[in-house]
């Protein structure tokens, strides 16, 4: 049963990784078919970033309160009709609707899934290496969206859409079966902060918003700051929601480890390294260098090993040596492959870059997994819901920053070399952040 339950919640992070790489690739077809403006098609990308990371805590924490089964079926059919609805837009709103609902329901399903691992498996080992294979789906699914956005964008760009459907058909159906009635355990006493959920989401989705904005900082630049300001306040505003309530949404004492907000700030600054240097590299390939996108998601599809090393490689490494120290060579090895980038020429070699993808598929395998271990691990079972939510909420919001900074200081100074000084500063700094862990330890 756990194997098969372990294979449901893989897909269902395979499906996420897939859907949005898909789009990415897709979207240049997308803008000729519907007739959209180039400001517009920012605007479809954006709608899903802001509604997976707005809703992500709230999501987190309605699966320790309302039951993760319940969470992740129910929400996993909203993903599924609405990206459904996503391919028989004829009209940009519906698009943008589709997109925005769809990153809700991923907002919910995600930290239901990753506590139903989490507490469906012992902590230690066997949880350790569940959480391993998890992430490596998930990186893979990435990695062979760009391949299969490509092929089936060939086809017809509403098969971006129509194809995670039927994923989430399969998932779902496998889901109801396989998924077993304990993982809606929960605390039938507790009920859901309205208040601080409001704010909370509110706050998260101004933030991401604004983040979002930062890609062209010269556009807009009142709407930004009021974002940012009111999202800011909203913040304040329900930390102080959360100190007075008697069943908070949040329980902030959970911050007091100091593991925990090493793991989530390293995992934010790791996917803001990695989702920067991915548009600078597909900038390069594909306006710099003519590449189609099929030919861009092959060249960097070697990222993708860390399917493979993840569920096998680490797991022996972290019994070895640790979580932290793995995630250290992680963050070094990413840097080391953003360094290796940074002399890129106008006629490199295929053979030139790939040293830099093959590093960053090694760092991905030592980093992604443990760092989901380190923000989970000692955390109380009616809690992991919540401490899946700060960890996907650190990974969008540090996705969200590095590919707003990467595109900013592109803009600004139009040289590729020197954004990918972006990439390398973040990736050092989780390396400082992550080797602060190894001197307590």
């Amino acid at each position: 049963m756990s194997g098969g339950l372990l294979a449901v919640l893989c897909g269902a992070i395979f499906l996420e990784g897939i859907d949005v790489a898909m789009l990415n690739v897709a979207l240049p077809a997308i803008r000729a078919d519907l007739g959209l403006s180039t400001g517009t098609l920012s605007v479809v990308m954006s709608a899903y970033v802001v509604g997976y990371g707005g809703f992500m805590l709230l999501g987190g924490r309605a699966a320790d309160l309302f039951g993760r089964r319940r969470m992740f079926l129910a929400w996993l059919g909203v993903f599924l009709v609405f990206s459904g609805l996503g391919g028989l837009a004829t009209e940009s709103w519906m698009l943008l609707t589709a997109r925005f609902v769809t990153g809700v329901a991923a907002a919910f399903m995600t930290p239901a899934g990753l506590s139903i691992i989490t507490t469906s498996f012992a902590e230690g080992p066997q949880r350790h290496r569940a959480l391993l294979f998890y992430s490596g789906t998930a990186a893979a699914g990435f990695s062979l969206g760009l391949v299969a956005g490509g092929l089936l964008t060939a086809i017809h760009w509403r098969w971006v859409f129509f194809a995670p459907v039927l994923l989430s058909l399969v998932i779902l159906l496998a889901a109801l079966r396989l998924i077993p009635a304990g993982t809606e355990t929960r605390a039938p006493e507790q009920h859901l902060d309205a208040t601080g959920a409001a704010a909370i989401t509110a706050a998260m989705m101004l933030l991401v918003l604004t983040l979002v904005r930062l890609e062209h900082p010269g556009e807009g630049w009142g709407w930004t700051l009021a974002s940012f300001v009111t999202g800011s306040a909203l913040l304040a505003a329900f930390v102080r929601i959360q100190r007075r309530a008697t069943a908070p949404l949040v329980r902030l004492g959970i911050l007091k480890s100091a593991a925990l907000r090493r793991a989530n700030l390293g995992a934010a600054l790791f996917a803001g390294a990695f989702f920067g240097f991915q548009f600078l590299v597909v900038l390069y390939l594909q306006e710099l260098r003519g590449w189609s996108t099929l030919e861009t998601g092959l060249a960097m599809l070697l990222i993708g090993i860390d399917a493979v090393l993840a569920p096998t490689l680490t797991p022996w490494l972290v019994n070895r040596f640790g979580t932290a120290p793995v995630i250290l060579g992680g963050t070094v090895l990413a840097t080391a492959a953003y360094l290796l980038f940074l002399p890129v020429g106008p006629d490199w070699a295929y053979s030139a870059m790939l040293p830099s993808f093959v590093v960053l598929g090694l760092a991905f395998a030592l980093a992604y997994g443990p760092l989901t271990i380190a923000a989970t691990d000692s955390v109380d079972a009616g809690e992991q819901g919540l401490a899946g939510g700060l960890l996907n909420t650190s990974f969008q919001f540090g996705a969200a920053f590095g590919l707003s900074a990467a595109a900013a200081a592109y803009t600004a100074g139009d040289e590729l070399s020197t954004a990918l000084l972006v990439p390398v500063a973040m990736a050092a700094l989780a390396s400082v952040i992550t080797a602060q862990g190894l001197r307590r330890n």
